[in-house]
């Protein structure tokens, strides 16, 4: 045995797998991976499982069909985060522009920490209710 095991994908459970796929292809610039762009033919667009890659071809974000997905009531814990995924710009101008493009799209801003010392950041909420961070760090 050699190696490691290595992320292949993070796979997000949505009610609306095109809706969201669409909303992160549009945040993060990812492209679908062949064969699971919107039919051209006009038929009906009845995927359950999308893959959003990079611009090399990795995989980045998966996305996988339910009939029911409880929001996340974070900060409360009634419906924990469970997990959640951070984004890192350069810079405050950047994150005020990413945060803006992310809520232009669909995001809800569940906490705003950009004015306090430290780790500038955002904590938004997907279409979906996913909770994901903006923040100023080095990726």
């Amino acid at each position: 045995m050699a190696g490691y095991p290595r992320k292949m994908h993070t796979a997000l459970d949505t009610t609306d797998v095109r809706g969201l796929a669409e909303f992160y292809r549009k945040l993060l610039g990812l492209r679908y991976r062949p064969g699971d762009e919107r039919p051209a033919d006009g038929s009906v667009d009845d995927a359950d499982w999308l893959v959003l890659v990079d611009d090399d071809g990795n995989r980045q974000l998966a996305f996988q069909q339910v009939s029911v997905l409880p929001r996340s009531t974070w900060p409360s814990h009634d419906v924990p985060m469970q997990l959640h995924v951070d984004y890192a710009v350069p810079s405050l101008e950047e994150l005020q522009h990413h945060k803006q493009r992310a809520v232009d799209l669909g995001a809800e801003v569940l906490l705003d920490r950009t004015t306090e010392g430290g780790e500038p950041l955002y904590v938004l909420a997907d279409p979906a209710g996913h909770p994901f961070c903006l923040l100023v760090g080095r990726p």
